[in-house]
Order: C-alpha cells, then sequence, then structure tokens
C-alpha cells in the first residue's frame, strides 16, 4: 500500500469514527451527567495517549517541555478538554443529537473570523459569505424549520452549541503558538486539564460508583473521539502529498453522522436538519472560493 492510499485510510477510518460520536454521547448521556461524561472520557482518553508516546518512544519528552510550553498546556487544557467538551456534553443533553451535531460543525466559520484580531489575519468576503450562509442553516435546524416563529427546540442548547464553536476556535487560533509534538503536547494538556475537571466534579455532583453502561459509553468517547482519531487524522495529513483531498473528507462526516442517529437513538431525521446541514456544509466550501 503506498502512502497516499494509507493517507486515505487513516483519514476515511477517522471520518467515520468522528460520524458515531454525536450518537454516542446521546448515548452516554442517559447514564451521566456531562461532568461525569467528561471525567471518565478524559481519563481513557489520556490512558490511550500515554500508551502511543510509550509506543512511540516519546514519553520522556513530556518532562523536557519549556516553562512556557507547560503554562500554555494550563491554558489549553483548560480551553479542552474541561470548557469544550463540558459545554458541548451539556448542549448535546439539552438537544437533539440531528441538531447539535450540526451547530457544532460552525466552528470553523468561528475561526477563520476569530483569525481576524488574533492572528492579524485579513477578513475576506468569502468569510462574510460563509457566515450568512451558515447561520441561516443553524437558525433552519435550531427551529426545525419554522424560520418565521423563531420558534427553539431549546434555546439554551443552541447557545452552548454555539459557545462551543467559539471555545474549539479559541483553542486551535492559541494551538498555532505550540511548537512541541502533537501528541506530546495534546497528552500534557490532558493531564494539566484534569485539575479543573475534577475540581468541577467534586463542587457540582454527588459520589457513586458509575454505571456500567456509561462507562463504555466514555471509554468510547475517550479513545476515538478526544484520542485516536486526533492520531488517525494527523497520520493521515502526515503522509498525503494532497492536504486538500484528505480535508474534504471531513464533508462526509456530519451525513454519516446522521445515519447512526436514525438507526441507533431513533430520532426520526427531520427535512430541516437536512437543509440546515446543507447550507452549513455550503458556507464552509464558501471559504474555499477564490
Amino acid at each position: 500500500m503506498n502512502q497516499q492510499r494509507k493517507a486515505l485510510l487513516f483519514g476515511l477510518t477517522a471520518v467515520l469514527l468522528w460520524s458515531t460520536v454525536a450518537t454516542a454521547f446521546k448515548l452516554s448521556l442517559r447514564h451521566f451527567t456531562p461532568i461525569e461524561l467528561l471525567l471518565y472520557s478524559g481519563v481513557f482518553s489520556t490512558a490511550l495517549l500515554w500508551g502511543i508516546l510509550v509506543y512511540q518512544g516519546k514519553f520522556r519528552l513530556i518532562f523536557q517541555c519549556s516553562r512556557q510550553e507547560y503554562l500554555l498546556s494550563i491554558f489549553l487544557g483548560f480551553l479542552s478538554p474541561f470548557l469544550y467538551y463540558l459545554i458541548l456534553f451539556k448542549a448535546y443533553d439539552l438537544l437533539p443529537a440531528q441538531q447539535a451535531q450540526p451547530l457544532n460543525y460552525t466552528w470553523a466559520i468561528v475561526l477563520s473570523l476569530l483569525a481576524v484580531p488574533l492572528l492579524k489575519q485579513k477578513i475576506r468576503w468569502q468569510q462574510w459569505l460563509a457566515l450568512l450562509v451558515s447561520y441561516c442553516g443553524v437558525v433552519v435546524i435550531s427551529t426545525e424549520g419554522n424560520v418565521l416563529g423563531l420558534t427553539f427546540t431549546s434555546p439554551l442548547g443552541v447557545a452552548l452549541a454555539l459557545l462551543s464553536t467559539v471555545v474549539w476556535a479559541l483553542y486551535w487560533i492559541y494551538n498555532t503558538r505550540d511548537q512541541r509534538d502533537p501528541v506530546v503536547a495534546l497528552f500534557v494538556n490532558f493531564l494539566f486539564s484534569f485539575p479543573f475537571v475534577l475540581g468541577y466534579y467534586l463542587l457540582t455532583s454527588d459520589l457513586r460508583l458509575p454505571p456500567l453502561e456509561g462507562l463504555l459509553g466514555a471509554a468510547y468517547i475517550g479513545t476515538f473521539e478526544m484520542g485516536a482519531c486526533f492520531v488517525l487524522w494527523l497520520m493521515a495529513m502526515k503522509l498525503t502529498d494532497n492536504t486538500a483531498r484528505i480535508s474534504n473528507l471531513i464533508f462526509l462526516s456530519p451525513f454519516l453522522s446522521l445515519v447512526f442517529i436514525y438507526f441507533l437513538l431513533g430520532e426520526q431525521i427531520l427535512a430541516a436538519t437536512f437543509v440546515g446541514l446543507i447550507l452549513i456544509i455550503a458556507g464552509l466550501l464558501c471559504q474555499r472560493l477564490r
């Protein structure tokens, strides 16, 4: 198998796994609160990253970071996984999966807008067009097609889903300052996020033995969504000689996700969800116009 085929295989595997996580979120939240799900999935993800670093012979690198890099990891760990996933899980708790999942895809639009003041990039007309088209899709999805009535399924859920895109975009903008090995940096970020997660859990939750069903869901989310998908995507981008071709695979994920949501969660997929999702994807594609 040549390098390009390996890149395609890694990319497709990551996309397929990402397509299942909306369903996994909803199933796991039947047994866990958002902070419980974050706590246990973070443990599984950290353990996976530790195993990968040991396998790659890079574990010693986590002790060789500079003071500035450790401080950056504290900040990034606060943004994600702590703040981002806490907000995202709460949004999934309040919204149907078919609404929360497409809304989360608007983070790329937010990223391009925040890059203007934070990275001193210029905003282009394509970004304004992308913003307009994508957020038309947001309104269609979050109102279940009742655009004129502006009746939202859960206003708080929609607000949290959109807020999560801001946190995720901020994470990636500040992540551009990190020059460490990506897996090393992610592992250290997860380690430094643990005090935030545990502290919030102890302050807001009663201690209890986790149910087995919830643990299985947390293990799946931590292993794949928070850990393996990142590594697989990283390998795909490293091996490919055509970054755009691999990047375009990500547009398959939201549509595949609706298939899992329909069959595994039993949600009846609304026509408004398809229309809104197409608008969001169209907005993302507008950013690539020249």
